[in-house]
């Protein structure tokens, strides 16, 4: 798997962590650095682990089904996708209310969820050892934690009105299903 997916993979995972960590900025005043890093980290840490526990599960019953392995990762990348699309026009806005270690705990599984289904994905893309995944998920870890950083210094900075603009949900939504009609494609016409 190229870095270049990786990445892309990574950027449209990261995308709810962004959104979350902007409204993490608004209410964040003043700054706070320990405040900052905890929510990074969480971010980067959930979606990290979400898509090792996602290979770890796909890993342990890929072999079953590597005729229909390529719509599996189709379907369940396309279905994010457009559940982020749509959630992206949706007028409801995840907020942080505060920063106690159950409200992060919280954030970290909910905008996670996707990483657990890329993970499964990747198993059946035929990433099968574990030193094959490391790398995916470091990047996925590390662009999460980066995005979620930048995103809560926009917040602090600009406030609610730059969550809105930059559309950070509806772009991570195509970015999968790019991603997984990219995956759907080389299956079907170029293996």
């Amino acid at each position: 798997m190229g870095i270049i997916l990786i990445l892309l993979i990574a950027v449209g995972l990261a995308m709810d962590s962004l959104a979350v960590s902007i409204s993490g900025g608004i209410v964040m005043r003043p700054f706070c650095m320990r405040q900052a890093l905890r929510l990074a980290f969480t971010m980067g840490i959930f979606q990290g682990g979400m898509t090792l526990f996602g290979w770890l599960m796909g890993v342990s019953f890929s072999s079953y089904i590597t005729t229909f392995d390529h719509w599996i990762a189709f379907i369940l990348l396309g279905f994010l996708g457009g559940k982020m699309i749509y959630e992206s026009f949706r007028e409801e806005e995840t907020t942080i209310s505060s920063f106690s270690t159950k409200t992060l705990l919280t954030l970290g599984v909910a905008t996670s969820i996707d990483a657990l289904a890329v993970g499964i994905s990747f198993a059946f893309l035929g990433v099968r050892n574990f030193a094959a995944i490391l790398p995916p998920i470091g990047i996925i870890g590390f662009v999460s934690f980066a995005l979620s950083f930048i995103g809560l210094m926009f917040g602090i900075r600009f406030g609610c009105g730059i969550a809105r603009k930059l559309r950070a949900e509806l772009w991570g939504g195509i970015i999968l299903i790019i991603i997984g009609t990219k995956i759907l494609i080389e299956h079907l016409f170029l293996s």
